[in-house]
């Protein structure tokens, strides 16, 4: 019964920790447990086998079987004559054979090749550079990679490409040292460039750690981007276009109690500082890409630019640009001022419509006056008919009144 939980025990544990292998050549991380199984072995006592060693921890073969006791706690024959080593270590490396008889009397062999490795940490470079100068050797930095094994390698990387060292114009220089107690090894790797005269003002370098077993992803560094100064230690030369300086509202023109908005910006790496100027003297604020006016007055008014300093290039001074306000009247705008698209255009309807409507009333007058001549021959005409009527009734009554007076005549 005590077996059987023994033997159960041992699964659980090998089951959560440990690896089972059965092939020839293996690899094995340092201080995780390591099961080898041994070919044709009877899975329950009792069998008949035996397993031989040869590692760093012995001088000869050493023989571990069933019935045989625990070698200290490097490694024992499991209930089902596995091997089991708890916490393999670099002194683990070495030749393992098992033998076994079955229970029908067949012999079968097993044979292993144990190494172990470490992955160490991620590489950092120390000691970088804080800028490189042109036509000359420069340490770019120490790449170091500690608690790793076996060593592995180092390589360098110049933007993003591999960088073989020529003896020229690249030259690493690698030392590698090992633990005294764990084993395990530190490797450094010193770079030295010499940048060309004409080459790339801001180049990229990186470090990556190749592991020797196993077959793993490299570990590369954090990059580090240098500024490469020309030969005779002065800056390199940056154009003004490299700085410019943008203002919004376009122009720089706005009304009283606007907003500006004036915007630096420079293209180097790392951003640079960033300082403002007002009609040649320095303005004290803090640096900033950005300048902001609000509620633009007359104290605004004036020429701005900025400069963006870097410590590779030295100071650069972008364009200028003018700030003024548009005056206005207490009317409206003064003419030859532009008071907005709405203004305009409210200008222009209105103009529209004053036209329009001294058209309609000149228009109104001579249709009146029209009017009025016609109706005025209309009346001549009714007038004279009237006269002519007024006389013949006139001339009537007359007639009578001469008749009698000549009848009552002597």
């Amino acid at each position: 019964m005590e077996a059987g939980a023994t033997a159960g025990s041992w699964v659980l544990v090998l089951s959560l920790w440990g690896t089972v292998v059965g092939g020839q050549n293996l690899t094995a991380q340092i201080g995780k447990p390591l099961v080898l199984n041994c070919k044709g072995a009877p899975r329950k006592p009792p069998q008949q086998l035996e397993w031989k060693l040869n590692t760093g921890r012995t001088e000869a073969w050493k023989v571990l079987s069933p019935q045989g006791d625990a070698w200290d706690s490097v490694a024992r024959v499991l209930p089902n004559g596995s091997l089991l080593l708890p916490a393999i270590g670099i002194q683990d490396e070495g030749t393992f054979r098992c033998r076994a008889r079955s229970r029908k009397g067949k012999e079968s062999k097993s044979n292993y090749q144990v190494r172990v490795y470490q992955i160490p940490g991620k590489p950092e470079i120390v000691d970088p550079a804080s800028e490189l100068k042109a036509g000359v050797p420069n340490k770019v930095g120490t790449c170091v990679s500690e608690g790793g094994y076996p060593a592995g390698t180092l390589s360098w990387h110049l933007d993003g490409k591999p960088l073989i060292p020529d003896g020229k114009g690249v030259s690493v220089k690698e030392e590698t040292r090992r633990h005294p107690e764990t084993g395990l090894f530190t490797l450094q790797s010193e770079l030295m460039v010499t940048p060309a005269r004409e080459g790339a003002p801001h180049p990229t370098f990186s470090c990556s750690f190749i592991p020797g077993l196993p077959r793993r992803r490299a570990l590369h560094t954090a990059p580090i981007q240098l500024s490469v100064r020309g030969e005779h230690g002065g800056p390199d030369p940056v154009t003004l276009e490299e700085v410019q300086l943008v203002v919004e509202p376009e122009g720089g023109a706005v009304a009283p109690g606007g907003t500006v908005t004036l915007t630096c910006k420079a293209s180097t790496q790392p951003p640079p500082q960033i300082h403002w100027i007002k009609d040649g003297t320095p303005l004290p604020l803090p640096s900033s890409p950005v300048l902001l006016l609000p509620e633009v007055g007359p104290q605004d008014q004036g020429t701005y630019s900025c400069v963006a300093t870097h410590p590779s290039h030295g100071p650069q001074e972008s364009r200028a640009v003018s700030i003024s306000i548009i005056e206005t009247g207490e009317e409206g705008p003064t003419a030859g001022s532009v008071g907005g698209p709405g203004l305009g255009t409210l200008a222009l309807a209105l103009g529209i419509l004053g036209g329009l409507g001294a058209a309609a009333l000149l228009i109104g007058v001579i249709v009146w006056q029209r009017w009025q001549r016609q109706g005025k021959e209309r009346k001549a005409p009714e007038n004279q008919e009237e006269e002519e009527e007024e006389r013949a009734e006139l001339n009537q009554s007359e007639e009578p009144e001469a008749a009698q007076s000549s009848a009552g005549g002597p």
